[in-house]
Protein backbone atom coordinates (compact mmCIF):
# COMPACT_ATOMS: atom_id res chain seq x y z
CA UNK A 1 0.00 0.00 0.00
CA UNK A 2 2.89 2.48 0.87
CA UNK A 3 4.80 1.96 -2.34
CA UNK A 4 1.79 2.68 -4.12
CA UNK A 5 0.36 5.93 -2.14
CA UNK A 6 4.10 7.18 -2.84
CA UNK A 7 3.78 6.41 -6.56
CA UNK A 8 0.42 8.86 -6.12
CA UNK A 9 2.26 11.54 -4.19
CA UNK A 10 4.93 11.39 -6.21
CA UNK A 11 2.74 12.21 -9.77
CA UNK A 12 0.85 14.39 -7.86
CA UNK A 13 3.76 16.15 -6.87
CA UNK A 14 4.26 18.09 -10.39
CA UNK A 15 2.24 20.84 -11.69
CA UNK A 16 2.36 19.72 -14.94
CA UNK A 17 0.59 16.22 -14.13
CA UNK A 18 -1.82 17.67 -12.00
CA UNK A 19 -2.37 20.54 -14.97
CA UNK A 20 -2.82 16.83 -17.06
CA UNK A 21 -5.82 15.27 -14.30
CA UNK A 22 -7.51 18.50 -14.48
CA UNK A 23 -7.98 18.10 -17.98
CA UNK A 24 -9.34 14.72 -18.16
CA UNK A 25 -11.17 15.98 -15.44
CA UNK A 26 -12.66 18.52 -17.79
CA UNK A 27 -12.84 16.77 -20.32
CA UNK A 28 -12.52 12.45 -20.35
CA UNK A 29 -11.21 10.17 -23.12
CA UNK A 30 -8.87 12.14 -24.90
CA UNK A 31 -6.11 11.33 -27.59
CA UNK A 32 -2.01 12.17 -26.47
CA UNK A 33 -2.74 15.24 -29.15
CA UNK A 34 -5.52 16.57 -27.74
CA UNK A 35 -3.64 16.58 -24.13
CA UNK A 36 -0.81 18.07 -26.26
CA UNK A 37 -2.65 21.52 -27.59
CA UNK A 38 -2.16 24.43 -25.47
CA UNK A 39 0.67 22.96 -23.75
CA UNK A 40 4.18 24.62 -23.79
CA UNK A 41 5.67 20.98 -23.44
CA UNK A 42 6.61 18.34 -26.41
CA UNK A 43 4.66 15.60 -27.31
CA UNK A 44 7.87 13.63 -26.03
CA UNK A 45 7.47 14.89 -22.54
CA UNK A 46 3.93 15.31 -21.91
CA UNK A 47 4.05 11.25 -22.67
CA UNK A 48 6.91 10.74 -19.88
CA UNK A 49 4.07 12.68 -17.77
CA UNK A 50 1.38 10.25 -18.70
CA UNK A 51 3.82 7.40 -18.27
CA UNK A 52 4.31 8.30 -14.38
CA UNK A 53 0.27 9.24 -14.10
CA UNK A 54 -0.12 5.66 -15.77
CA UNK A 55 2.06 3.34 -12.82
CA UNK A 56 0.17 5.65 -10.46
CA UNK A 57 -3.05 4.40 -12.03
CA UNK A 58 -4.39 8.12 -12.17
CA UNK A 59 -4.47 7.60 -15.82
CA UNK A 60 -6.00 4.70 -17.47
CA UNK A 61 -5.93 3.81 -21.33
CA UNK A 62 -8.21 2.50 -24.11
CA UNK A 63 -7.68 1.82 -27.60
CA UNK A 64 -10.19 2.96 -29.90
CA UNK A 65 -9.32 1.98 -33.45
CA UNK A 66 -6.27 3.51 -33.79
CA UNK A 67 -6.27 6.10 -31.35
CA UNK A 68 -5.50 5.97 -27.22
CA UNK A 69 -7.99 7.19 -25.39
CA UNK A 70 -6.53 8.93 -21.68
CA UNK A 71 -9.04 8.48 -18.49
CA UNK A 72 -8.73 9.94 -15.29
CA UNK A 73 -9.09 7.36 -12.58
CA UNK A 74 -10.07 8.87 -9.22
CA UNK A 75 -9.93 5.95 -6.99
CA UNK A 76 -6.26 5.83 -6.01
CA UNK A 77 -6.89 10.11 -5.14
CA UNK A 78 -9.76 8.95 -3.13
CA UNK A 79 -8.24 6.27 -1.37
CA UNK A 80 -5.93 8.55 -0.06
CA UNK A 81 -8.34 10.76 0.76
CA UNK A 82 -9.88 8.17 2.80
CA UNK A 83 -6.98 7.29 4.39
CA UNK A 84 -5.57 10.57 5.59
CA UNK A 85 -8.77 13.05 5.44
CA UNK A 86 -11.72 11.65 5.55
CA UNK A 87 -10.83 9.83 9.46
CA UNK A 88 -11.56 13.28 10.48
CA UNK A 89 -15.06 14.45 10.94
CA UNK A 90 -16.43 16.42 8.36
CA UNK A 91 -17.19 19.46 11.00
CA UNK A 92 -13.77 19.36 12.38
CA UNK A 93 -11.82 19.71 9.27
CA UNK A 94 -14.38 22.93 8.20
CA UNK A 95 -13.64 24.16 11.20
CA UNK A 96 -10.26 24.48 10.50
CA UNK A 97 -10.72 25.34 7.10
CA UNK A 98 -12.10 28.20 8.34
CA UNK A 99 -10.19 29.19 10.81
CA UNK A 100 -7.35 29.22 8.83
CA UNK A 101 -9.34 31.50 6.46
CA UNK A 102 -9.81 34.02 9.44
CA UNK A 103 -6.41 34.17 9.96
CA UNK A 104 -5.06 34.70 6.15
CA UNK A 105 -7.95 37.77 5.97
CA UNK A 106 -6.81 39.28 8.92
CA UNK A 107 -2.86 38.91 8.10
CA UNK A 108 -4.02 40.84 4.85
CA UNK A 109 -5.82 43.66 6.76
Amino acid sequence: MVAKDDKVFKALADASRRDLLDRLRKKNGQTLGELCERHDMSRQAVTKHLVLLEEANLVVTAKRGREKLHYLNPVPINEIYMRWIGKFERKQVQALHNLKQVLQEKDHD
